[in-house]
């Protein structure tokens, strides 16, 4: 057997540091759509040159250089549409870097697999942690062109790195592909022309404290009225002072509207952007604030209650109440979702799952949520997993960083700590010490639920094991007490278990046999179960 990596500690997941909310712009006017348009293709040329001139400087980029781009953007809008379009170039520079930087890895890893199946001869076996040789010298022939289009690949994004070039397409480089490709995507160039103007439009701006209703720029009042500062060559569109545009329909946020009334009526910042669903022909305006950073309470005071273990899988989630002890109570339950169809859909599957969940863990009155800190950004490489696509379709489908980040920010509207556990053998030995004692005649137990409990008991800082080792002196109660589920203040910790109803018994219920207080007739050997070798019991504490 090999060396069993070390396990980390686990700790309370930080909530959120913003919201952003969205209402439609419902019964908008022609002329309030034609303008709207207008607005958005005209800022969207002016962020798309700036990006441009972003990229091209690339790391000798500078704060006068960011400063000069502002001022020639300027006089062809607003001086706060300039800074919102420079800032959301910087912005989109830096995810661009950070996107270069995981494909450079991504690459390391492949690379790094290739040579090493390629140095072991050919049919040798891999193990659990490493992959084996190829399986034949046609698939090492393979292996190995494989390997040099990889290694030109990682020099070309390496010298691109060093050199602070990025490529980025604003619209996404999906929707640019599909232009060659529209029956496949089952659209028509006409759609696919309103659909890629739409994505590069722009029509977002941030907010400002002090100002009037906390921005100035695209302000909501409280009542619900949008108005929109025009840029500078469209003004004589204006039907407002100051050079404004107001739209005819009037909004209203359905969630966290209260909060968002607040601020608005406090003057405090809050950003907008309007945006065109092509899909729906549907106009919507997001807004977004941050929030201050509530302090993480500490792990000892959120496990102060009980438990949930949730094991995440592809269609559900498996979840499992602990009481303080570590012993699964109840029943477990099972939260399904489809991470199938567009983005949108499976984002929409995952907060209804969730919500689902922080409901149940309300009514039970758990205080804590324990789920695994899962990152599969090793995992997904086509080097590692090739021949075993559909795991490796399984593991990309899992939106893993969207459900734990969801999840927090859920939870922390309802006073619900998330607590982050290591995924080591969580599933593993969950099955091993779980699966089988909690199955019973009216109850088959899966393997994600009792992968449920280890991740609880993990959480609560409990060995995943049923039961520790006995003392070693003599194997009784000298040196303490033999599991770790009980307290020492607990009471009746050492006295006589309850007879459990068994296929002999199941006309005697628990506790109330004849002998159920007396150790020499329970036991079969005619001798106190004190007094000799202990064993297993391969019963749970809870049942």
């Amino acid at each position: 057997m090999g060396e069993l990596r070390s396990v980390a500690a686990s700790f309370v997941a930080s909530g959120p540091s913003g919201v952003a909310v969205r209402t439609r712009l419902k019964q908008l006017a022609p002329g309030d759509e034609e303008v709207l348009r207008l607005v958005g293709a005209h800022l969207g040329s002016l962020a798309s040159k700036d990006l441009k001139a972003r990229c091209r400087d690339g790391l000798s980029h500078s704060g006068e250089a960011w400063a000069v781009r502002k001022r020639e953007l300027t006089p062809l809008s607003s001086s706060r549409w300039a800074g919102s379009i420079t800032k959301a170039t910087h912005d989109q520079w830096a995810l661009a870097r950070r996107g270069q930087s995981a494909h450079i890895q991504n690459l390391e890893a492949g690379v790094r697999t290739i040579e090493q199946r390629l140095s072991l001869p050919v049919g040798q076996k891999g193990t659990r942690k490493a992959p084996g040789g190829c399986r034949s010298r046609r698939e090492w022939h393979a292996k190995s062109r494989r390997l040099r289009v990889l290694q030109d690949r990682l020099a070309a994004a390496r010298a691109d790195r060093e050199a602070g070039l990025v490529h980025v397409v604003r619209g996404g480089k999906r929707l640019a592909r599909a232009r060659q490709h529209l029956e496949a995507a089952q659209l028509t160039e006409g759609e696919w022309r309103g659909r890629w103007e739409a994505e590069r439009w722009f029509c977002q701006a941030d907010g400002e404290s002090g100002k009037r209703y906390g921005n100035e720029t695209i302000r909501v009042s409280p009542d619900g009225e949008v108005s929109i500062k025009l840029p500078a060559p469209l003004t004589y569109l204006a039907n407002a002072h100051h050079g404004r545009y107001v739209l005819a329909c009037r909004v209203a946020f359905a969630h966290r509207g209260t909060e968002w009334a607040d601020r608005v009526t406090a003057n405090r910042a809050v950003a907008y952007r309007i945006h065109l669903d092509t899909g729906r022909d549907r106009w919507y305006l997001t807004a977004s604030w941050q929030t201050p950073l509530a302090p993480t309470i500490p792990i000892e005071a959120a496990l102060t209650h009980c438990v949930i273990g949730v094991d995440m899988n592809a269609d559900h989630l498996a979840a499992w109440r602990l009481d303080i002890h570590g012993n699964p109570t109840g029943a477990p339950r099972r939260f399904s979702y489809e991470l199938t169809g567009t983005a949108e859909y499976r984002d929409a599957q995952v907060r209804h799952a969730l919500t689902r969940l922080l409901h149940w863990a309300r009514t039970c009155g758990v205080k804590a949520i324990a789920v695994e800190d899962l990152d599969f950004t090793a995992e997904k490489t086509r080097e590692k997993h090739g021949r075993r696509k559909r795991f490796r379709q399984l593991i990309s489908g899992m939106p893993t960083a969207k459900l734990r980040a969801r999840l927090s920010s859920m939870a922390d509207q309802t006073g619900i700590a998330v607590i982050a556990v290591d995924p080591a053998y969580t599933s593993r030995w969950g099955a091993q010490h779980w699966q089988k004692p909690l199955t019973s005649t009216t109850r088959t137990t899966t393997r994600h639920e009792a992968a449920a409990v280890a991740i609880g008991r993990r959480a609560q800082g409990h060995p995943i094991r049923r039961r520790t080792t006995p003392p070693p002196q003599h194997r009784s109660d000298a040196v303490g007490h033999r599991t770790v589920q009980a307290g020492p203040d607990v009471p009746g910790r050492e006295g006589t278990r309850p007879r459990i109803p068994g296929p002999r018994t199941r006309s005697v219920h628990a506790g109330r046999g004849a002998n159920a207080g007396n150790q020499n007739a329970q036991h079969r050997a005619g001798r106190s179960a004190e007094h000799e070798t202990w064993q297993q019991d391969s019963l749970p504490l809870s049942l």
